[in-house]
């Protein structure tokens, strides 16, 4: 019976870690989400060039604060964070339990929530 038990934990530990969106698996934006975040942005700029303009704005942080936006680093105390558009977000999968998506300087990020980590950065999702 102990070779069938831990057969069957290896199993069930390799199905956890393939699956996207579980513990096993490094948090990051998927190839959907990706899309649907720069479909939205893309479509949001169609206005001749005018919003796009809002490329300056992403030398707008100080280059040792904008150095530190960046994965596996937490963000900077005190930073401007917004949250992504209430229709955005409703296009969007859930985000996993702990995290959140918001926009910093022009980025997307994905942090955790408990430890304001980066774990995912979209730095042209917006200002194409």
């Amino acid at each position: 019976m102990g070779h069938r038990c831990s057969a069957l934990v290896l199993m069930l530990t390799l199905i956890a870690a393939s699956a996207p969106g579980m513990a096993g698996s490094p948090p990051a934006f998927s190839g959907a989400e990706i899309q649907i975040i720069r479909d939205y942005y893309s479509h949001a700029h169609d206005d001749g060039g005018k919003a796009k303009s809002g490329k300056q704005k992403q030398n707008a942080l100080p280059p040792g604060i904008a150095k530190n936006l960046a994965r596996g680093k937490p963000l900077p105390p005190g930073i401007a964070k917004k949250a992504l558009p209430g229709d955005l977000s409703r296009r969007l999968p859930p985000v996993r339990e702990g995290y959140e998506r918001i926009i910093v300087d022009g980025r997307v990020l994905l942090v955790e929530i408990a430890t304001q980590v980066i774990h995912d950065i979209l730095v042209d999702a917006i200002f194409d």
